[in-house]
């Protein structure tokens, strides 16, 4: 008999909170993590305004050595490692320094570009003629597998140790691969997320397609505008989410606290075909995406509370309402709530899907809806399909059993995850 999975442990770097506790009092007010950065102006960004963690020297401190740090260059790693070990000390667990691996845990954690600063700084070396003063941390920390490595190695994992990639359904996606393992008996325990770098080089290439706002620049809190009228592009972010995932047997038996259940979801993609496109959705795909996982899940879709959307404050958003509203057959009144955590970080790319899953779920837990900010001009194309009541501005207070979690990426790839909450029978 399979598996049954719940999430133990979380943790979140994100531009409005680093840690559970400042993170779950940024979404419940609605505080946004989103502010001018003078260098993207001095670089001639039409956008220059961006959601990025703020870290002390202090707390990096409590993760990597002097040693780990020395020529250490990926922003990357760094949220990926800190939100990783949150998780699973948060989770109960303890970071032994055995000589045997654990051989029962593992980990999927997924990035899109990882040490892009630190390929800067090499290929400046390499063409000075200084290829021997490298060091010897450049391929740990630019290899696409590099913060699955860095993580394996601090918690001594032994079973699967990957990173996925998949643009920004990567956070998502890389839950429901840890899910997929327990479930099948394959591991008792897996550490799911996702990261993404800060700065101009990653964020670069979207300012150049022009999906960014640059309405924005003098009023940075205001810039992301998910489900609004007024919406102009979205805002880029950066940080990490992590869960420890584990086996509902191994969670009771060692008397663990349980955030959710994953009770299934689906991952697809609309192969570019019809409507689909490398950064367009193939809706039908997107609309097949939510229904399998409802079904997978073993649901109803009149049972879903919430809908944690990806929603980026693009022209997209009215076709993902519209989407949502064709897979469930509820629209109007009869809508659940829909939230998109992008108002208050931007669109945190390869790492969107994780910090995204870590506010639904805190949002599961203490039992409220998290406002919708930037979004008092409601886009008309969505409430011609649901209630505006759906979008609350404010947060209110809600018991939440079932959770709807969707991402759509680059590649026209989509994933989709039901959480409901565990009740001890």
């Amino acid at each position: 008999m399979p598996n049954r999975v719940v999430i133990t442990g979380m943790g979140v770097v994100a531009p409005n909170g680093v840690g559970l506790a400042p993170f779950l009092e940024a979404i419940r007010t609605g505080r946004s993590g989103i502010t001018h950065h003078p260098l993207l102006a001095e670089l001639q960004f039409s956008c220059q305004i961006a959601g990025t963690p703020i870290l002390s020297d202090s707390l990096i401190a409590n993760y990597f050595s002097e040693l780990e740090l020395r020529n250490f260059n990926s922003s990357g790693i760094l949220y990926g490692v800190i939100a990783a070990m949150d998780a699973w000390k948060d989770a109960g667990l303890l970071i032994e320094q055995s000589v045997e691996p654990d051989w029962d845990s593992g980990t999927i954690f997924g990035s899109g570009t990882t040490g892009v600063d630190k390929f800067r700084e090499a290929i400046y070396k390499i063409d000075d003629l200084q290829t021997r003063k490298l060091g010897s941390n450049v391929v740990s920390q630019t290899m696409a597998s590099g913060i699955s490595a860095y993580i394996g190695g601090k918690l001594g994992l032994g079973n699967q140790v990957s990173s996925n990639s998949s643009a920004c359904t990567t956070g998502t996606e890389s839950i429901l691969m840890a899910y997929e393992r327990i479930k099948s008996g394959q591991a008792i325990r897996m550490l799911a997320g996702s990261t993404s770098d800060s700065g101009p080089y990653i964020w670069a290439g979207f300012d150049a397609m022009r999906v960014c706002t640059f309405k924005h620049n003098e009023s940075p809190e205001s810039g992301s505008r998910p489900m609004s009228a007024s919406a102009s592009g979205f805002v880029p972010g950066s940080g990490a989410g992590a869960f420890v995932l584990e086996s509902l047997e191994s969670a009771l038996a060692r008397g663990a606290r349980i955030y959710a259940e994953v009770l299934g979801g689906h991952i697809n993609s609309g192969g570019q075909r019809g409507t689909g496109t490398m950064t367009a959705p193939n809706s039908t795909a997107v609309q097949r995406c939510i229904r399998s996982a409802v079904q997978h899940s073993g649901i109803q879709a009149s049972e879903i509370d919430l809908i944690n959307g990806h929603l980026t404050a693009t022209s997209k958003d009215s076709l993902e309402i519209q989407n949502w509203t064709e897979a469930l057959q509820r629209t109007g009144e009869n809508f659940p709530y829909i939230n998109s955590l992008k108002s208050m970080v931007g669109h945190c790319l390869s790492a969107a899907g994780s910090i995204e899953c870590v506010a639904a779920l805190l949002q599961m837990e203490h039992a409220f809806i998290a406002p919708n900010i930037n979004c008092e001009d409601l886009n008309p194309e969505i409430t011609e399909r649901i209630s505006a009541s759906s979008i609350p501005q404010k947060q209110i207070p809600y018991p939440i059993h079932t959770i709807a979690k969707a991402s759509f990426g680059f590649g026209d790839v989509n994933a989709c995850i039901i959480f409901r909450k565990h009740i001890d029978n």
